[in-house]
């Protein structure tokens, strides 16, 4: 799978991961479990690392740090999860508690969800960063009403991370957040790349076009998964699955090549509709 760097360390990171939002909720039933299991094995398998999750997500967080435990494979996992919370206190003891779900000492990304008292966990966020206990520190937010917020936030502090929504029918991060992500050294995850799940289902019944086969594309997910990754100041994307099939085929967005630029327009004029 293709990589790429984290502007702030210089370490890379591979391109296509998963994000436990509702998909990863399954509380404890090993047969609710099992097939999660699986997906992380796929990922893993495939050269991917990043899961991302948060405490808003149920039971997410609790499960993937089972889920890696029992395959013993916290190593191989790049683990991204949040507070979300106000106040400072409370947000300590929201991080200690995912620390402990996640069953590690050490979080490799902890993002300020939705940019939820940034001011107030900001301080901690890079006192925790300097004692090791994460390695990276970032925000979030998923609506485009929030832009604005999100810019003035990205330009007054600095950043490891930004995670935002991106996808072909949902392009508005490209005038000024991925630009500006660019210039300032952030590293972007893309959460709903398939338009929150919508514009997938829409293509589902439609036939691939042709011109997809240049590119290596094989499905429709594979597909909107390569839109985002062509813009070069992503750097991983995380579409939520619970289906292991579905996670034999995202990570393969990450191989072979990108659209080029005629490509791009062809896919935003025959599909984005």
């Amino acid at each position: 799978m293709h990589q790429r760097r984290i502007p702030s360390s210089g370490e890379m990171l591979p391109v296509v991961g998963v994000g436990t939002w509702r998909t990863f909720d399954a509380g404890g039933k090993p047969e609710d479990r099992a097939p999660l299991a699986e997906v992380l094995r796929l990922l893993f398998e495939a050269g991917g690392s990043v899961i991302d999750t948060s405490p808003m997500y149920g039971s997410a967080e609790a499960v993937v740090g089972d889920l890696l435990a029992a395959a013993n494979a916290r190593a191989t996992a790049f683990i991204a999860t949040k507070v979300w919370t106000t106040g400072r206190d409370n947000g300590v003891v929201q991080m200690r508690n995912s620390m402990r779900l996640l069953k590690t000492d050490r979080i490799d990304l902890m993002q300020i969800h939705n940019l939820v008292d940034w001011r107030a966990h900001l301080p901690t966020l890079r006192a925790w960063k300097s004692d090791g206990r994460i390695r990276y520190l970032g925000i979030t937010h998923y609506t485009q009403s929030a832009h604005d917020e999100l810019e003035s936030v990205m330009r007054a502090e600095k950043w490891d991370f930004v995670q935002i929504n991106y996808a072909l029918d949902d392009r508005a991060v490209e005038r000024r957040l991925l630009p500006l992500a660019a210039e300032r050294g952030i590293a972007v995850i893309v959460n709903q790349p398939f338009g929150g799940g919508g514009l997938l289902r829409k293509l589902m019944s439609r036939k691939l076009p042709d011109w997809a086969g240049e590119i290596g594309v094989a499905s429709w997910p594979q597909l909107l998964l390569k839109f985002v990754l062509a813009n070069p100041a992503v750097t991983c994307v995380i579409p939520g699955t619970s289906k292991p099939e579905h996670m034999k085929d995202n990570p393969q967005a990450g191989f072979g090549a990108y659209p080029d630029a005629a490509l791009l327009k062809k896919m935003i004029g025959e599909i984005a509709i």
